[in-house]
């Protein structure tokens, strides 16, 4: 059963300035506080953030030289290529730089490499195309930052490189004409947490103040710039907050062909696109290409100006997204197969799951399907022969980058993020690997991590939910990393009417204290029916409110994460 876990009460004195100088309810005065908001200032930045929030693009190291070389190439017609990633925040970021330099009169191309060819990053493949193409420029997004021995390639090809990325840099950087990366060594810029589509953006940000172009040259193209950054699950806080609330602001506009398109295929047309409409629904259609067939796609797709063409192409994700969703619910029954005849949860820290015949396309969202269920570090392993392309996934407390770099001898190679990372593996190394990985895991995780905690924002009784409240929630919106949906617990609710289960073991039901009656549905919970008790004034329940858009109304609702 999950703890529960409610936040403390801090700072009397700024709740004091909440509730009376700003007239907030105490429970969005405390939950503000404990997201770090401690100022009118930063309460105005939080709740109506603007492009004057946004830093300054030039504070990027190597930003100068980046702008110099690309401008020299676009002024002398030289050819460029962009050269980006298969998933969402790639796609979006190859969009992004191919419309932009064509816009200002660029040679401009782009290349996405095959998944499961090439596999991540820079490929030898991807230069090789370069130089055929005639390019003697080659701009990589959201990868390059490892490509040592391809950007050297690359040079002795001809080819310069700019390379604008957002991962974590190896122990040397690739020699390349500029290094965009926040997250470099020796790089101040003042937010290290961008993702892919946001260096990309600062990029032509800096392109348009050095060409002296509008703020629209840069701003039009702020809605790819949500839609990458919240589909890659970056913190949405500081910059990130400020270009995700604008681009999703432009985004709900639905003024590019290939958005609206998505969302008409996917039915949400006509509803409100925030960060969950990205991540469940858009998001994998846009994904299912890359890593079922070819991403290049979904890159026509958002880069359409043709109603028409965006229409076919969205049909065609949506295929795709189909048959990707089919082989997710395959290997994810069998990897939960495998953990229950290997009976490795008892004494195990991690999940190390291998098998012949599964999609590398795949294994990445069902390694977080596994995570969520099991609640530890899992690693799934699709094999081929002799060798395995592996994706790796964690909990919350371990950073599972720093525990594959104590592994990296018995790997050909691996990359990522902290909670998420991929890895090329021979089959005779994954028992040692399972067992070194396993040995760290020990050290660093305690019994505590690996149970299920729900962090509760605040105890709210359910006449405190007015329009008013419902809409100042509205307004911590977009919701991600380091700044999900506030969550709250109420207390000695009335289950009235009879509870039913729904859909796919859905829990739906009404509840009622102090003369309010509000929906509640709990997803994936309704095993928990037996807890519901009609007519007794006895259940405790941890929830989300939401609103609920079904045939033309809008209705709060509750969203259950468990109750008692």
């Amino acid at each position: 059963m999950p703890h529960w876990l409610i936040a403390g009460d801090s700072l009397p004195e700024v709740h004091q300035e909440f509730t009376q100088g700003l007239g907030l309810p105490p429970v969005v005065s405390k939950i503000l506080i404990n997201r770090g908001i401690h100022s009118r200032e930063q309460a105005r930045k939080f709740f109506k953030p603007g492009w004057e929030d946004l830093y300054d693009p030039f504070l990027i190291r190597d930003m100068d030289k980046a702008v110099d070389r690309l401008s020299r190439a676009v002024r002398s017609g030289e050819r460029i290529l962009i050269y980006g990633d298969y998933d969402v925040d790639g796609i979006t970021s190859v969009s992004l730089l191919y419309l932009f330099i064509l816009k200002i009169g660029g040679n401009v191309g782009f290349y996405i490499p095959d998944r499961l060819k090439e596999g991540y990053g820079l490929s030898v493949a991807g230069v090789t195309q370069a130089a055929a193409e005639g390019a003697t420029l080659l701009v990589t997004v959201d990868c390059g930052i490892t490509g040592i021995e391809e950007i050297r390639m690359a040079r002795g090809l001809g080819l310069d490189v700019i390379v604008s990325d957002h991962h974590e840099q190896a122990n040397a950087l690739p020699e390349a004409a500029a290094i965009l990366n926040p997250k470099r060594n020796d790089c101040t810029y003042p937010f290290k947490e961008l993702a892919g589509v946001g260096v990309a953006f600062k990029f032509v940000q800096a392109m348009c103040l050095r060409l002296g172009l509008e703020d629209e040259a840069a701003q039009q193209y702020i809605d790819l710039v949500a839609l990458g950054s919240a589909a890659d699950i970056v913190p949405l806080v500081d910059e990130n907050r400020v270009l995700v609330k604008l681009g999703m602001d432009r985004m709900n506009r639905l003024e590019r062909p290939g958005i609206r398109a998505l969302a008409e295929t996917s039915g949400i047309l006509g509803k409100p696109i925030g960060t969950g409409q990205v991540v469940f629904i858009l998001a994998p259609r846009i994904n299912a290409v890359g890593r079922l067939g070819n991403a290049q796609k979904a890159v026509e797709l958002l880069i359409s100006g043709s109603e028409e063409e965006s229409r076919a192409g969205a049909r065609v994700l949506e295929a795709e997204n189909r048959n990707r969703k089919n082989l997710d619910d395959m290997t994810f029954q069998q990897a939960r197969e495998l953990i229950e005849t290997e009976g490795r949860l008892a004494s195990c820290r991690t999940l190390v799951l291998a098998k012949e015949g599964w999609h590398p396309g795949v294994i990445g969202i069902v390694a977080s399907r596994i995570v969520e269920q099991y609640g530890r570090p899992t690693v799934m392993i699709a094999l081929d022969g002799d060798t395995g392309k592996g994706s790796a996934r964690s909990i919350a407390s371990f950073d599972i980058h720093s525990a594959l770099k104590q592994c990296e001898d018995l790997m050909e190679s691996f990359g990522g993020h902290q909670h998420a990372a991929g890895l090329l593996i021979r089959q005779d190394c994954i028992e040692p690997f399972r067992e070194r990985f396993e040995r760290i895991a020990a050290e660093r995780i305690g019994e505590d991590d690996l149970t299920q905690r729900i962090q509760i924002d605040a105890e709210i009784t359910l006449p405190d939910i007015t329009d008013r409240f419902v809409r100042l929630l509205d307004g911590f919106a977009p919701f991600g990393p380091q700044n999900m949906r506030p969550v709250f617990l109420a207390r000695n609710l009335n289950v009235v009417g009879s509870p039913r289960v729904v859909g796919r073991n859905h829990l739906k039901f009404k509840v009622r204290q102090g003369g309010e009656v509000h929906d509640a549905i709990g997803f994936d919970l309704g095993d928990l029916i037996y807890r519901l008790s009609p007519g007794d004034s006895n259940l405790d329940m941890v929830f989300v409110v939401e609103e609920n858009h079904w045939n033309n109304e809008v209705r709060t609702q509750l969203r259950v994460k468990d109750l008692r």
